[in-house]
């Protein structure tokens, strides 16, 4: 386990970080274009940056980025 200590401005900085990645990767998912092992690949990594992003966002915010994963494994 790695800790860090962050000052207010770089907390809001890496908010901002982390949710413009999930937007990116949510857009990507629904990109038709890109094939399925490509999706599962970005559906992993959004999961994992899901997860840092979870232990600092207000519910009301990480609810916008919540994704049921058993559905969108049947999308295409």
């Amino acid at each position: 386990m790695l800790g860090m200590l962050f000052n207010d401005k770089e907390c809001k900085e890496l908010d901002y970080v982390l949710r413009k990645e999930l937007d990116e990767m949510l857009f990507d998912l629904s990109d038709q274009r890109l094939d399925q092992d490509v999706k599962n690949a970005i559906a992993k990594r959004y999961k994992t940056v899901f997860r840092m992003y979870a232990r600092f966002a207000p519910q009301k915010e990480l609810s916008k980025y919540a994704r049921n994963s058993k559905l969108s494994q049947f999308k295409h």
